[in-house]
């Protein structure tokens, strides 16, 4: 199946730590991550590579806004590091959005919409000042169990503590409510 470039995801982030929760995710889809926006390939359409090229955008730099999106359009799916009211991060989001929708930034309903119900009680526990070993009693689960599950929804949040994570968590499902 040949890939259109609208199949491939395309998203603008501010933060390195966004950055790497939404190449996370799309490894995690069959992705392969690549730094940098260049394309070795010389074949056009490189859609069937499932690719997805990462890096930053720095605030003047034109030429690597063009190569970002002359990847996306060939097919791969881009991860942009970058201040969007910068002139190459304005140019970047406009002329990706040609080629079709643009993520910018994290959507905290793709993020808890990503967490099974057993990290949502943990979460949820841990918020109400619950240690992670009552938070496991309380929810049937061993110690390791709940540990693991916690440390899925760190990597989701692309935060390093629990406590950064169980405030992530607060703070996307407010937005969602």
């Amino acid at each position: 199946m040949i890939r259109q470039p609208d199949d491939a995801p395309r998203h603008v982030v501010s933060t390195s730590a966004e950055a790497d929760t939404v190449l996370r995710r799309l490894s995690r889809d069959g992705w392969t991550p690549r730094a940098g926006f260049a394309l070795p390939d010389p074949s056009w359409d490189v859609g069937a590579a499932h690719l997805v090229l990462h890096g930053r955008v720095a605030d003047d730099d034109l030429e690597t806004a063009k190569l970002a999106v002359l990847a996306a359009a060939r097919g791969a799916a881009v991860v942009a590091v970058c201040d969007t009211e910068s002139p190459a991060g304005r140019a970047l989001v406009d002329d990706l959005s040609r080629l079709g929708p643009v993520h910018r930034g994290i959507d905290g309903s793709d993020v808890i919409a990503n967490l099974i119900p057993e990290q949502r009680a943990l979460l949820d526990r841990l918020a109400a000042g619950d240690t992670i070993a009552a938070a496991a009693a309380a929810e049937f689960l061993s110690l390791r169990t709940a540990n693991r599950r916690i440390a899925e929804a760190r990597a989701l949040f692309g935060v390093r503590t629990t406590r950064e994570a169980v405030l992530a968590y607060l703070r996307q499902r407010q937005r969602t409510e």
